[in-house]
């Protein structure tokens, strides 16, 4: 078979991070990396006619453009989370990849994160029975120390903001285990309200650093998420999913331990991952992107256009109430 050929937008994680990956994986080829601020290096790259998929990996205010020239271009597409920076421009890239009838895929790539995998078998093999409740904390010191500068991660009209650049794959992975969520409450802060930019002058942040969102799924079960990205220290994540008949723990997205009614326990663990966190689930998450879009293959939990723009709904849900 022919290799998937990508071109992939983004000199950050893009090139960083994903463009390795597909240069790695069997049956994929990158043929070019470019800068998500040069339009006419994106506009080239999108015109090309011998690239199969464009890897969108732009701040999410340059997604709808940029997926839209992929569109157009008759290019299949991988966009970033967290597809852009709120449901309608999730919309409008919906729209853009059923009226040119190319895949549209999101970079969801926790999807298949070992330990997050290990638990939607354990959810799929019914081992805690109807889930009831489910608690997620997430206590980061990763903008605080040392303290980031400035950027569009800051600014709300660039699509910045804790919600979309972590929240998002946490909406996505609850979604993915339990379905549909509606929410109930949600409250966000700011606090760091300040940061310096690459001048040194103090810049005001008007995005949440950290938010907590109350949220229920369709059968009935009460969702937590309580996170920041500006504490003093950092915890190990932790995702508590108690049901009728079981309860599981998720520790640092590492171990997971499965407690049962008579005492009885399991424990998983994860291989110790390779470097960055990103690097094992991205592997996975590029296969999927080879099989789907190469071969036309169906492959199950796929993250879709679709998902990302119901993921953008519950995110544009707990802003307006927070």
């Amino acid at each position: 078979m022919t290799d998937l050929r990508v071109g992939v937008i983004g000199t950050g994680f893009g090139a960083r991070v994903v463009a390795p990956v597909f240069a790695a994986t069997a049956g994929c080829a990158v043929l070019d990396v470019v800068s998500a601020r040069d339009d006419a290096a994106v506009a080239a790259l999108c015109a090309r006619s011998d690239v199969d998929v464009v890897s969108v990996h732009s701040p999410p205010f340059l997604h709808r453009a940029h997926v839209a020239a992929a569109c157009a271009g008759g290019h299949a597409v991988l966009c970033d989370k967290p597809f852009g920076r709120d449901g309608a421009e999730a919309a409008a890239m919906v729209r853009a990849a059923g009226d040119a009838g190319v895949t549209g895929l999101v970079n969801l790539e926790f999807r298949w994160a070992p330990a997050r995998r290990h638990v939607a078998d354990l959810l799929g093999a019914g081992e805690l029975g109807a889930v009831e409740h489910v608690a997620w904390t997430h206590v980061s010191r990763g903008s605080r120390v040392p303290l980031r500068a400035h950027g569009w991660l800051f600014e709300r009209a660039a699509g910045g903001g804790w919600l979309g650049a972590w929240g998002s794959h946490a909406v996505d992975t609850l979604r993915w285990w339990l379905g549909d969520l509606s929410v109930i409450d949600a409250s966000r802060r700011t606090d760091v309200a300040t940061r310096p930019d690459a001048d040194g002058r103090d810049r005001p942040v008007d995005v949440e650093d950290g938010f907590t969102a109350t949220l229920r799924t369709a059968a009935g079960a009460s969702v937590v998420i309580d996170s920041t990205f500006a504490a003093t220290a950092n915890l190990a994540p932790r995702v508590v999913i108690a049901g009728a008949d079981g309860v599981v723990e998720v520790v640092a997205d590492h171990r997971v331990v499965l407690r049962r009614p008579d005492g009885t326990r399991d424990e998983w663990t994860a291989p110790a991952p390779d470097g960055d966190p990103h690097l094992e689930p991205m592997r996975r998450a590029v296969e999927v992107v080879r099989d789907v879009v190469r071969d036309g293959a169906v492959v199950a939990d796929a993250a879709t256009f679709a998902d990302g723009l119901s993921m953008a709904e519950v995110l544009d849900a707990v802003r307006a109430l927070g």
